[in-house]
C-alpha cells in the first residue's frame, strides 16, 4: 500500500467519506436481504425470492432515472461542497430506515432502498469525477485501485456487520437501526476535509427534464467510442455482479444449506477477491494504464462461475442450517470458496482499468456528466439484471444452472468487445509475451511524450518485435510494415487489428505506397505514435541491414520529434530468421530460450532536423 497516496490531504479524506458511504449501504441492504430471505418476508404475490431479486432493480432505479440531473449538478458546482451536502441528505434517509427497522415495516424499508439509490446517484458522478481532479494522471490506477479496494472492502465488512446485526435475536433490527445513523453521521465528518475544488463548469445550465436530460447525457458519452465501449463492459459487469450478489443467499440456503451466516461470508469472500484481485491490478499495471489485464479478468471470471455450475448443490433435508465453522470444514466447499475468491479477484483484473480509461479519456469539462451516462446505463443493465433473473427462476432454471449460462454469456460478451476494441486482446498478448515467455528490460520509457506525435525507429531481429514494442509502451503504437505480413493468415489479422500500416516498394505497388504515407500523415496529424523498422524486414544474420530513406520522406510533411529505439535479445529466438533464413521452425528453441533477457532502450529524441537515414543507422549500430 502506497503511505505516500493514501495518507495525502488530497486522498484520504475523499477515500473515507466514499468508504463509509459505500459500507452504510451495505450494512442496510444486507440486513434488508437477510430479513427478507429468512424471515420469509414477501409483497403482496411476491415470493422471497422474488424479493430479494427485485430489491437490487429498486436501488439501481435512481440511477437510471436521475443520473443525468445528477450528472450536470456535479459539473455545475465544486465537488466538495457536493460531497457534503449528499452525506447529509444520508443522515435523513437512514433515519427513515432506522424507524422501518425498528417497526419491521418492509414496504417502508423498499421506499427508503430507493431513497438510498437516489442518494448514491448523486453521490457516485462526484466520487469517480473527483479523482481525476485530486490525483495526476500516473497516480490514477492507483487511486481507481485503492477505491475499488475500499469500496469492496466496505461491502465486505457492511455486508458482514449487516447480516451479523439482523441476526441477533429478538433486538437485531434495533441494532442495525443504530448502525445505519451511526455511520451516516461518520461519512458526513469526513466530508468536511476534502479539499476545496473549482467548479468544472459554473455556467452550464441545467435541464430539468430528466428524460430529455438523459438523452442529452448519452449523446455526450457516446462522443468518444473508445469511452464508449468501455462504459459497456463496465455496465456488463455490474449486470453480472448484481446477479450473483443477488443469487447467493439462495444458494447457500437452498443448495448448500448453510445458513444467514454462511450468506454473508458468501458476500464478504466476493468482496475480498475484488479487493485483491484490484491491489494486484494495480501492481502488474506498473501504476499505468493496463487495458491487458481486462481480458485475462473476463476469461478467469467465466472460467470460475462455470465451475461453480460444474458443482451444483449438495443435497440438503434438513430444516437446520449450518454455520460458517461447518462450511468451511467441509473439504466438498473448499471448491465453491476458490470459485468465488477467484472469479472475484478477476474482476478486479476487469473493472480497474477500465474505470481508468474512463477517467483518463474524458474531457475535464464533461467528465461528471459522462460518468453520469455510466452509471445511467449501469443501471439499466442492472434493471434488466433483476428482470432477467426473475424471469430465470420463473423458467424454473436452478441456481447452478443459472451460473452456467452467466458463464457463457459472459463469455460471448468479451469476445464481442475485443472484436470491436482489439487493443485490449493486443495488449493482453503482448502482457503474456513480456510477463511469461521473456525478461523484459525497458529503458528510457520517460522520453515517450503523453499525447503529442512522435515516430519511434527499431532494428528488426523477428516476428514478434512489434508485439514487445507494444506491450512496453504505455501509448498505442501504430506500425509501419510491409503488405506481405499484412496479408499472413494468423499474424496478417493480428496486425490489421493493431492499425498496422501496410507499405510496399515503388516497384511493388506504387498506389499502396502513396496511401501508406497518407496515412502516416493522417496518424501523425491525430497526435498517434508511429513506429518504423528502418531496414524494411527482418534481419537474416543478426547484423543491422542499411537503413532506407522513408522516414526522411515522411518528415518532410510531419516533422515530429524521433525517438531511436535499440531491441536486444531476439536473436536466435524461435520468432527470429536464424535458422536458414526462416522463422516459426523450430519449436524447441521456445523451450530453449524461456524466459530468456530482452532488453528494449528508448534513446533521447531528436528533432526532425537532425534526422536522417545514415545518422540514425550509424546510431542504432553503434548502441547495438
Amino acid at each position: 500500500m502506497s503511505r505516500s497516496l493514501f495518507f495525502q490531504k488530497k486522498f484520504w479524506p475523499t477515500y473515507w467519506t466514499m468508504f463509509f458511504g459505500a459500507f452504510n449501504d451495505n450494512v442496510f441492504k444486507n440486513a434488508l436481504v437477510i430479513l427478507i430471505t429468512f424471515k420469509a418476508y414477501g409483497l403482496g404475490s411476491l415470493s422471497p425470492e422474488m424479493m430479494v431479486s427485485l430489491c437490487g432493480g429498486i436501488f439501481i432505479l435512481p440511477f437510471f432515472l436521475f443520473s443525468s440531473t445528477a450528472g450536470q449538478i456535479c459539473d455545475k458546482y465544486p465537488k466538495n461542497q457536493l460531497m457534503l451536502y449528499i452525506k447529509l441528505w444520508e443522515i435523513g434517509v437512514m433515519l427513515l430506515g432506522a424507524y422501518g427497522f425498528i417497526t419491521e415495516q418492509i414496504g417502508l424499508l423498499i421506499i427508503t432502498l430507493f431513497l438510498m439509490g437516489l442518494q448514491s446517484t448523486f453521490f457516485g458522478p462526484v466520487k469517480y469525477s473527483i479523482l481525476p481532479e485530486l490525483l495526476p494522471e500516473e497516480k490514477l490506477v492507483e487511486g481507481n485501485a485503492f477505491f475499488s479496494m475500499g469500496t469492496f472492502v466496505s461491502i465486505l465488512l457492511g455486508t458482514i456487520l449487516g447480516g451479523s446485526l439482523i441476526a441477533i435475536e429478538g433486538v437485531g433490527e434495533t441494532y442495525v437501526a443504530i448502525a445505519v445513523m451511526s455511520f451516516a453521521v461518520i461519512g458526513s465528518l469526513f466530508s468536511l476535509f476534502i479539499l476545496k475544488l473549482p467548479a468544472g463548469e459554473p455556467e452550464l445550465r441545467i435541464n430539468k427534464n430528466p428524460f430529455s436530460s438523459m438523452i442529452e447525457i448519452l449523446k455526450i458519452t457516446k462522443e468518444g467510442r473508445g469511452v464508449f465501449l468501455a462504459i459497456l463492459a463496465l455496465s456488463w459487469f455490474w449486470f453480472l455482479g448484481a446477479a450473483l450478489l443477488s443469487m447467493f443467499p439462495v444458494y447457500v440456503k437452498d443448495y448448500i444449506g448453510g445458513n444467514e451466516y454462511v450468506a454473508t461470508f458468501f458476500l464478504a469472500l466476493f468482496s475480498i477477491g475484488v479487493a485483491v484481485g484490484s491491489i494486484i491490478c494495480m501492481k502488474l499495471s506498473r501504476r499505468g494504464l493496463e487495458l491487458g489485464l481486462v481480458p485475462f479478468g473476463t476469461f478467469g471470471m467465466s472460467l470460475f462461475i462455470f465451475d461453480l455450475y460444474l458443482i451444483g448443490g449438495f443435497p440438503h433435508g434438513s430444516e437446520t442450517y449450518f454455520g460458517v465453522w461447518e462450511f468451511i470444514t467441509r473439504t466438498e466447499n473448499t471448491r465453491i470458496m476458490i470459485d468465488i475468491f477467484c472469479l472475484s479477484a478477476f474482476a478486479g483484473f476487469f473493472t480497474v482499468p477500465l474505470m481508468t480509461y474512463v477517467q483518463q479519456f474524458s474531457p475535464k469539462t464533461k467528465r461528471s456528466r459522462i460518468i453520469s451516462g455510466l452509471n445511467i446505463i449501469n443501471a439499466l443493465f442492472m434493471v434488466i439484471s433483476a428482470v432477467t433473473l426473475v424471469a430465470l427462476y420463473a423458467l424454473k432454471l436452478t441456481v447452478p444452472q443459472i451460473f452456467g449460462v452467466w458463464s457463457v454469456c459472459n463469455l460471448l460478451v468479451g469476445l464481442y468487445i475485443y472484436s470491436v476494441i482489439p487493443e485490449f486482446f493486443l495488449r493482453f498478448l503482448a502482457k503474456f509475451v513480456l510477463k511469461f515467455i521473456y525478461r523484459i528490460k525497458v529503458k528510457g520509457r520517460e522520453h515517450i511524450p503523453k499525447d503529442q506525435a512522435c515516430i519511434l525507429t527499431c532494428n528488426h531481429v523477428s516476428f514478434i518485435d512489434w508485439l514487445v514494442i507494444y506491450g512496453c509502451i504505455d501509448r498505442p503504437v501504430r506500425f509501419i510494415m510491409s503488405h506481405k505480413y499484412h496479408s499472413l493468415p494468423i499474424i496478417g489479422f493480428l496486425f490489421k487489428d493493431a492499425g498496422v500500416i501496410p507499405i510496399a516498394t515503388r516497384s511493388e505497388n506504387e498506389e499502396l505506397l502513396e496511401k501508406a504515407y497518407l496515412e502516416i500523415q493522417k496518424a501523425l496529424n491525430n497526435n498517434e505514435l508511429i513506429c518504423i523498422f528502418p531496414e524494411g524486414g527482418i534481419t537474416l544474420d543478426g547484423e543491422l541491414a542499411p537503413f532506407r530513406k522513408g522516414i526522411e520522406k515522411i518528415l518532410t510533411k510531419n516533422p515530429v520529434p524521433v525517438i531511436p529505439m535499440t531491441l536486444q535479445g531476439l536473436w536466435g529466438s524461435f520468432f527470429s530468421r536464424i535458422h536458414n533464413k526462416k522463422a516459426l521452425n523450430r519449436p524447441s528453441l521456445i523451450i530453449k530460450r524461456w524466459f530468456s533477457k530482452v532488453e528494449l532502450t528508448l534513446h533521447e529524441p531528436w528533432q526532425p532536423q537532425e534526422v536522417s537515414a545514415e545518422k540514425l543507422e550509424a546510431f542504432t549500430r553503434d548502441k547495438l
